[in-house]
């Protein structure tokens, strides 16, 4: 799978299964762990593109991100972001 595959299919794991959830739920606020897309994604040693993919500023925009904090190590399987999900359409 080429690289650019790889950071997509990163966002729409991320959007399918935490920030689409946490929306749902009403949340204000969604916190991702690095290395949780990367298992699930069952990747080898690409924790620096699954950071890459969540940071990208193209995804933010897309889908009203703000991120907020980034804890952990710079590009690590504990490596975790928090992202303000902003409004979604008119309430």
């Amino acid at each position: 799978m080429p690289r650019g595959e790889h950071a997509d299919s990163v966002r729409a794991y991320a959007l399918k299964n935490y920030i689409e959830p946490a929306r749902k739920a009403g949340l204000a606020t969604v916190k991702i762990r690095a290395g949780d897309i990367h298992a699930a994604l069952e990747f080898s040693r690409r924790h620096p593109l699954v950071c890459a993919a969540l940071t990208a500023m193209s995804f933010r925009r897309e889908h009203n991100l703000e991120l907020l904090h980034t804890e952990g190590p710079g590009q690590s399987s504990t490596t975790r972001f928090t992202f303000g999900l902003g409004m979604v359409g008119p309430k």
